[in-house]
């Protein structure tokens, strides 16, 4: 059984935008880890508490504007923060 074309064009793109996600991902943790050892570099915390809930709060209006369920993209950017300051506390704890 051939398979249906009008699917298959959404399927490409639906790969297409997988792909790029992924390497948008990368760029954006290759940047939290400068971030990282610069903070190691300079003691500073982890984790700015006050910058994440301003980034959550704009995420969740960027949401909202593309008609994007705001509470998945809260748990998503969530995900990801904690990815990142679980990072930058590695590399605050090791060593020089």
């Amino acid at each position: 059984m051939s398979e249906d074309p009008v699917l298959a064009g959404y399927r490409q793109s639906i790969d297409n935008i997988d792909a790029a996600m992924i390497h948008i991902l990368a760029e954006r943790f290759r940047i939290t880890q400068a971030v990282g050892a610069h903070k190691a570099a300079h003691k500073l915390p982890a984790s700015d508490p006050g910058r994440e809930e301003r980034q959550i709060a704009r995420l969740r209006s960027l949401a909202e504007d593309a008609k994007l369920d705001p509470e998945f993209s809260e748990k998503f950017l969530r995900f990801i923060i904690e990815e990142v300051i679980r990072h930058h506390e590695r590399a605050a704890s090791s060593p020089d």
